[in-house]
C-alpha cells in the first residue's frame, strides 16, 4: 500500500494521483482554484474554466522536479507563510508536486547529513528557491551555514539550478537588513545571481497561494507566468490594492478614519489618514487574502504597510502617518485616487532619496501591455542564460 503513496521512476504527477485513488473531480477543482488564484488579475484572456482545463491537461503530465530550498539571512516567516497554503496544502507541495530535497527547516536531517544532502541536490538540475537576504559585508560573517557565508552556500546551489525564485522582500532585495544604514550589506538574491532567471514573490512575507501558485505553474508550463518590471508574477503584483480595497468607496466618498477608535473607523471608512499605503502598494491582499480568504489587515482595521514594495521600510515609514506632500481630498474620484497612487509613490521614494517609484507604475503598465515569462534555463545551453521569452496572450 505505501508503494502505491511513492513516485516512480517515469512517473508524471497524473500517474501518481491514479495511484493515490484521487478522483478526476477533485483533480479539476484543484486545477479551477489554481486557474482562478493565477487568473485573478486578468493577466490571461479567455475563459478561466478552458484556463483550468488546459492547466489540468499540462500538470498532469508533468514530471516532479527536484527542489533546493535555502534559507539564508532571513526569520522563517515565508516559509511559515508557505506552510498555511491553503489551495496546496504543503503536504502535496513537498511529498507529490516537488521532490523538495533540501530544506533545513522542514527536512529531518541534520549537521552533516544535511549538508550531504545539499552537497548531492545541487550537483543535479534543479529548481532553486530562496529565503532570506545576502549580507555582503566583511566578507558575509554575519551568516554562514556550515561553516560557508550565505553568497557561498547561494552561488553554489544556483551553478546548476534550471531557475531561481526569490520567496520574500529579503530574497527579492534585502527587506529590513537592508534598510538604512545596512550594516550587514544584504542584498537580494538577484545582485548575486546575475546568469540564470530570478522570479521575485515579493512581501513580507508573501501569501501562501501566490508561493503555492507561482510553483504550480512552472510545473506546467516549464516556465513562469508574465512577469512585471521587477520580475513579478503579474497575477499577483498586476494592480494595487487601493484599486480592489473594501474601504475604497470610502476613499471616493472623502470619509476618512481620523483613529483607530473614532466612529468612522468603527463604520469601516478609509485608513488613508492613519499611514495606510495601500494607493502605492501593488499586492495580491484584497482579491487573494490571507488565511484562506478569511481576511487581509486592512480589512481587519490596520493599515497596509506597502510590505511588497521594494525598500519598504525606508520608503513607507513612519508606518501610521500617511505619505508625505500629499493632500487628501474631501471628495475623492477616480482621476484623484489614481493622481494620489502615483504622486505617493513619487513623495515617498523622494523623500528618502531612492528611486522613483513612479517609473515602477509605468513598467507595471507596459507589462500589461506585453507581459514577459522567463523559461527555465537548459543547461547545456547556457550561450544566453537570462534571456527572456517573450509570450503571448489572446485577449479576452
Amino acid at each position: 500500500m505505501k508503494d502505491l503513496q511513492q513516485w516512480r521512476d517515469g512517473d508524471s504527477f497524473g500517474d501518481l494521483l491514479k495511484r493515490r485513488g484521487v478522483t478526476r473531480r477533485e483533480f479539476l477543482t484543484f486545477c479551477g482554484k489554481m486557474a482562478a488564484l493565477i487568473g485573478v488579475g486578468g493577466v490571461f484572456g479567455g475563459s478561466k474554466t478552458a484556463f483550468a482545463q488546459e492547466l489540468a491537461g499540462r500538470l498532469e503530465a508533468a514530471r516532479r522536479p527536484s527542489v533546493v530550498y535555502l534559507q539564508l539571512q532571513e526569520c522563517t516567516g515565508c516559509v511559515e507563510s508557505l506552510l498555511r497554503s491553503a489551495s496546496t496544502p504543503v503536504e502535496e507541495l513537498v511529498l507529490e508536486q516537488i521532490s523538495l530535497d533540501y530544506n533545513e527547516l522542514l527536512m529531518a536531517p541534520s549537521g552533516e547529513a544535511a549538508e550531504q544532502a545539499l552537497a548531492s541536490a545541487q550537483t543535479k538540475p534543479h529548481l532553486l528557491l530562496v529565503n532570506g537576504s545576502v549580507p555582503l559585508k566583511d566578507g558575509g560573517v554575519y551568516c554562514t551555514i556550515g561553516g560557508r557565508s550565505a553568497r557561498d552556500v547561494l552561488e553554489r546551489a544556483a551553478a546548476n539550478a534550471t531557475a531561481v525564485v526569490a520567496i520574500g522582500a529579503c530574497a527579492e532585495y534585502g527587506c529590513v537588513q537592508a534598510a538604512s544604514p545596512n550594516p550587514t550589506g544584504a542584498v537580494g538574491v538577484a545582485d548575486v545571481i546575475r546568469d540564470r532567471p530570478v522570479v521575485n514573490i515579493s512581501g513580507c512575507p508573501p501569501i501562501a497561494e501566490t508561493i503555492s501558485a507561482t510553483l504550480t505553474y512552472f510545473l506546467a508550463y516549464g516556465h513562469t507566468p508574465p512577469l512585471d518590471g521587477l520580475g513579478r508574477p503579474l497575477f499577483a503584483y498586476g494592480q494595487r490594492i487601493h484599486d480592489k480595497c473594501p474601504r475604497r468607496a470610502s476613499f471616493d466618498a472623502g470619509q476618512f478614519a481620523e483613529r483607530f477608535d473614532d466612529q468612522n473607523a468603527r463604520l469601516g471608512h478609509c485608513l488613508y489618514k492613519l499611514g495606510c499605503k495601500g494607493p502605492a502598494t501593488f499586492a495580491p491582499c484584497a482579491t487573494i487574502e490571507w488565511n484562506d480568504g478569511v481576511s487581509f489587515p486592512i480589512k481587519a482595521g490596520h493599515p497596509c504597510l506597502g510590505c511588497t514594495e521594494r525598500h519598504f521600510y525606508d520608503r513607507m515609514t513612519p508606518f501610521y502617518r500617511r505619505l508625505p506632500g500629499i493632500t487628501v481630498p474631501g471628495l475623492g474620484v477616480e482621476a484623484t485616487a489614481n493622481t494620489i497612487g502615483v504622486a505617493a509613490v513619487a513623495a515617498s521614494v523622494a523623500a528618502v532619496a531612492v528611486h522613483s517609484a513612479a517609473t515602477v507604475i509605468a513598467k507595471h503598465r507596459a507589462r500589461r501591455a506585453e507581459p514577459e515569462s522567463l523559461p527555465l534555463a537548459v543547461l547545456g545551453d547556457r550561450e544566453e542564460p537570462g534571456v527572456k521569452q517573450k509570450e503571448k496572450e489572446k485577449d479576452s
